[in-house]
């Protein structure tokens, strides 16, 4: 009887990936498996067959062979103690490597130790240190390495084999065809026991303790910024590596400056005077004070660039600009003579038709454009 064609018994097209044919096979195996059809003589048949496509097809040399001169070029390799089409193998290392994302595979695990855990430490700056940088000591309570059984756990330094897994640190579970494996409950994973444990640390290799590191924080970092600190973390399970100590910078507001990237922003309050007829006036940096010129007829909202007095970038090394914007301050808290005096400035604009404050009477013509609209 003539065989069926591997790719047709699978369901997948020639140009199948590697992906598709264990999908595949995955699926047509669950549903046709011995054990799930065992009065099934058909479905039996039908298991075997998929079971000798996917051999062929997943082993690169074996489907070139096969794609060139069909099972001529495979029929001699596909053989096995079971003859053809039978069993080739273990059912577990078949499955094993099948489901072996489901089920953690059929073969031995090498033995991992467990890192330290990472650690987190909130810092707050002001501004001015975020800018020019500091060195700050900080206390980080911690899990450290015990020093009488240098992390080790055993009193005498000496462990023995775990005698449920034989220090694989893995052990097997068989649930029906599938074999299960599971992180062993007598060691937890490591492979070994302690029969004399350390009094100080109980056995675990780790002890509490609060540590003093000096951390030096770069000029330019800004909020939300991270330092990290290798080795400073927890120290791992039975001497395994130390974790890492990430410091997290946060950056307090400011009185007058507002960060934003490398450039510094703040506002600036002008009397109305100076904004009508100019005036210079100092300006704060976070390296002293400069001079600003104002220009006459300055308005509210004018912005100022003053290059290079930002926040010099900690990655681009770049300087960014401190940008000001002006306030026009209202005079509050007039004398009577103030009043009268300013009652006489106003007057004085009656004759200038509009001239004086371009501002106002654009406003007021949109106004009336706007109500125009609106009645008509």
């Amino acid at each position: 009887m003539a065989k069926r064609d591997y790719y047709e018994i699978l369901g997948v097209k020639k140009s199948a990936s590697d992906e598709d044919l264990k999908k595949a096979y995955r699926r047509l195996a669950m549903k046709f498996h011995p054990d799930r059809n065992p009065d099934d003589e058909s479905a039996q048949e039908k298991f075997k067959e998929a079971k000798e496509a996917y051999e062929v097809l997943k082993d690169p040399r074996k489907r070139s062979a096969y794609d060139q001169f069909g099972h001529a070029g495979v029929d001699h390799s596909a053989r096995g103690p079971g003859g053809p089409g039978g069993f080739h193998g273990d059912v577990g290392d078949i499955f094993g490597d099948i489901f072996g994302d489901i089920f953690g595979g059929g073969r031995r695990r090498q033995q991992t130790r467990q890192r330290g855990s990472d650690l987190r430490y909130a810092m707050d700056l002001d501004l001015e240190e975020a800018v020019a940088g500091v060195t700050r000591e900080i206390r980080v309570p911690t899990l450290g390495q015990c020093k009488t059984c240098d992390g080790s756990g055993a009193r005498d330094g000496q462990k023995e084999t775990c005698t449920t897994c034989g220090g694989i640190g893995q052990v097997r579970m068989q649930q029906g065809i599938f074999s299960v494996q599971q992180t062993c409950p007598a060691c937890q994973g490591a492979g070994q026991r302690i029969s004399n444990p350390c009094t100080d640390c109980n056995g675990q290799g780790r002890v509490r303790e609060t540590r003093t590191l000096s951390v030096k924080i770069p000029a330019g970092v800004d909020n939300g910024d991270r330092i990290r600190l290798a080795g400073e973390g927890e120290a791992g399970v039975n001497a395994a590596p130390t974790g890492d100590l990430y410091v997290e910078v946060r950056v307090k507001p400011h009185r007058i400056f507002e960060r934003d990237g490398d450039d510094l922003y703040c506002e600036v309050p002008i009397p109305f005077t100076m904004a009508a007829m100019g005036g210079e006036l100092d300006i704060p940096t976070l390296d002293g004070h400069v001079k600003l010129k104002v220009p006459q007829e300055t308005q509210t909202g004018r912005m100022f660039r003053l290059k290079g007095k930002g926040v010099k970038s900690v990655r681009s090394h770049r300087t960014g600009d401190l940008m000001c914007r002006t306030v026009i301050e209202t005079p509050v808290k007039l004398t009577r003579e103030q009043k009268d005096l300013l009652k006489q400035f106003e007057q004085t604009f009656a004759q200038g038709n509009g001239e004086h404050d371009p501002r106002s009477q654009s406003w007021l013509s949109g106004v009336r454009e706007f109500f125009d609209r609106m009645t008509s």
